[in-house]
């Protein structure tokens, strides 16, 4: 049956070089053959030689080249539908798409989209595919190709043949948002927000106002036949009860496991950023105020919110943002790899990462007083209850390098990614702290493309790390 659940796999097990391959080795691309490539761009294959070019350590660069396109050689199936273009981005190792990780996967090709037409038709696709998504059920967070059914069929909630799976996480729909705002801001083309983008913009802003719970606790409702507590939400499907106090609730976190809390903080704040990038689509673009307004206040009410109920003081540390909250004054004090969460708060524009309370918070996350930050032989770094303990995620490494403007810091984690692929020259959803050759999921599209995103980044802002 195939699940998000971590498996295990060692890399001599799937046939890869068990030991860290050496920087002078003769670096094979690990790329498929051109005829087999799902989709390619000019674009990306100049920038991907460009950058290999500026990276002095072969390995390094060897690394990039295979994740930064990982997204479109194996995981995108690009074409159209009642003409316009549509998109449909599975995850890799699993045959369904995401909204979180669909969004993820393309993001980093965004700035090439305007000097390459065929680029950004397909990126258009995707928004398209999503706005079909969130049309056919926003608590939705991942979807079939077609009505072909899921092995989560039997699960207690309203199913339908066109889910994959129907966990309700804040995040799903912020990313939607994300996605289309991005697009926008790069291309300048409107063109996506058309009758059916925009009543999918009104029904995510419907589905945050019904998940707010003010009056009641709202239409959705989840349980799961499972030995994994994780994947079920406990008082009869709807979580565990929350304070109406304007924060919105979450079913599950990014990482597909059930809040323990409802308020996931991570997610509001990015719940705060969504509404104000609709706010200014809908002000700029298609000019309509009354709407525009509606997002603006919306927004303000769930920032208001959070500074009231999203803090939690930390006997070392001080006042720091607490992961999850109920609005009675229970909290939970950890972090996890997934993004949305503290850490990666101003990588989605969340927050600044020059924000005492943000900088506190990031200490926290990165300490030890986080029961999922691992230190080990192999490296150190966030990991997440998902793939169990002792875990660390690449994630949550390139997370912390996106976020940080400390030079040794970004050197180290580079080191960290470098020295754990187990001599696949991709990324990986966890490794054992201790064994990198011991990871799970060997094709997982957004770590490989976000790692990609993290050399540009770098190539960008701190080019002498590269040079070696």
């Amino acid at each position: 049956m195939t699940t998000r659940r971590a498996f295990l796999a060692s890399a001599s097990a799937l046939g890869f070089q068990a030991a860290r391959l050496s920087a002078d080795a003769a670096f094979t691309s690990q790329r498929p053959p051109l005829g087999q490539r799902k989709f390619t761009s000019p674009a990306v294959e100049s920038r991907i030689e460009e950058i290999k070019g500026s990276i002095g350590d072969p390995e390094l660069g060897w690394m990039f080249e295979n994740c930064f396109p990982n997204t479109l050689d194996t995981t995108v199936r690009a074409g159209e539908l009642d003409g316009k273009p549509d998109t449909f981005v599975i995850t890799g190792d699993i045959d369904a798409m995401w909204l979180r990780d669909s969004t993820a996967q393309v993001w980093p090709y965004l700035p090439l989209a305007k000097q390459d037409p065929k680029l950004r038709r397909m990126l258009a696709g995707v928004i398209n595919r999503q706005t079909r998504c969130v049309l056919i059920d926003p608590y939705a967070n991942a979807f079939n190709y077609g009505p072909t059914g899921s092995p989560w069929a039997k699960d207690l909630t309203r199913m339908k043949p066109e889910l994959h799976e129907r966990k309700w996480e804040i995040d799903s729909l912020c990313f939607t948002v994300r996605l289309a705002h991005g697009y926008w801001k790069a291309t300048g083309d409107g063109s996506c927000f058309d009758a059916a983008w925009q009543k999918a913009a009104a029904l995510i802003v419907q589905t945050f106002r019904e998940q707010q719970r003010m009056k009641d606790r709202g239409p959705y409702k989840f349980q799961r036949s499972s030995a994994v507590s994780t994947d079920s939400l406990p008082h009869d499907g709807y979580g565990n009860p929350g304070r109406p106090c304007g924060l919105i609730h979450s079913g599950f976190r990014p990482s597909d496991d059930a809040c323990i809390f409802p308020f996931l903080i991570p997610s509001n704040f990015f719940a705060v950023t969504a509404l104000e990038q609709l706010k200014e689509i809908h002000g700029t673009e298609l000019k309509n105020p009354a709407f525009a307004g509606q997002c603006g206040d919306f927004a303000a009410e769930v920032r208001d919110a959070l500074a009231r109920y999203g803090k939690a003081r930390h006997p070392r540390l001080g006042e720091i943002y607490a992961f999850e909250v109920d609005g009675y004054g229970s909290a939970l004090l950890m972090d996890d790899a997934g993004m949305p969460g503290l850490l990666a708060m101003p990588y989605l524009g969340s927050v600044a990462a020059t924000e005492p309370l943000y900088r506190n918070t990031r200490a926290f996350s990165l300490s030890e007083d986080n029961p999922f930050f691992y230190r080990g032989t192999a490296a150190e770094g966030l990991g997440s209850p998902h793939a169990g303990l002792g875990m660390i995620w690449p994630l949550g490494i390139i997370g912390r390098a996106l976020t940080s403007s400390d030079e040794k810091e970004i050197a180290s984690c580079l080191a960290a990614l470098k020295a754990t692929h187990a001599g696949t020259g991709f990324m990986h959803e966890a490794f054992d702290r201790n064994d990198a050759k011991r990871f799970t999921r060997p094709w997982f599209a957004w770590a490989n493309t976000l790692f990609g995103e993290l050399i540009l980044a770098v190539a960008a802002r701190h080019p002498r790390l590269l040079r070696g």
